[in-house]
């Protein structure tokens, strides 16, 4: 299986990342292809700048990875209370290439915070959205207060409860 997986966040110290790349390295026999949004790069959509631009390349570059994965993985930082801006930008611009992004791709969603919350209203909205932008939903898990429950030396979950609620999300990719 080839697995995409990816943070929803331009931090360059992401917990979500972390997550994210943790997550992936617990499916067995997947190929992993770790991305970064940081390199879908693209101006701030609107229609004007569609007009004048038209499909970014960067965009098209970004629906062709998810079209090659068999599977994905987005882990979702919340920024007062929705995506970032930066995955949402990347979000639409793909978007208008075919609103299908998703290509019917089985997802797990993942989403994280240093808060009690663990950015639960955005993987929440998410969870919701992706069907209708053709994604396969199979689970989705929020993961509270990441440095109580993440081992950042270890790069791994440290609490035995939400590993197995990850890991039985994970098996869903099976």
């Amino acid at each position: 299986m080839k697995l995409l997986a990816f943070a929803a966040s331009s931090s360059s110290k992401s917990i979500n990342k972390q997550l994210a790349t943790y997550a992936a390295s617990l499916v067995p026999n997947a190929t992993v292809e770790i991305i970064d949004i940081n390199e879908y790069e693209m101006p701030l959509f609107s229609q004007d700048k569609e007009a004048l631009l038209g499909q970014p390349a960067a965009a098209k570059s970004f629906f062709a990875k998810l079209g090659q994965a068999d599977a994905i993985i987005i882990s979702f930082a919340e920024h007062n209370g929705s995506y970032t801006a930066a995955y949402k930008n990347l979000f639409d611009w793909t978007s208008r290439i075919d609103q299908k992004l998703f290509q019917n791709k089985p997802m797990i969603l993942l989403a994280t915070s240093p808060g009690p919350g663990g950015a639960q209203t955005v993987l929440t909205a998410a969870t919701g959205s992706a069907p209708y932008f053709a994604g396969d939903v199979k689970a989705s898990v929020s993961i509270p207060s990441f440095f109580d429950n993440f081992d950042s030396e270890k790069q791994e979950i440290s609490n035995p409860v939400i590993l197995d609620e990850l890991k039985s999300a994970l098996a869903q990719l099976s």
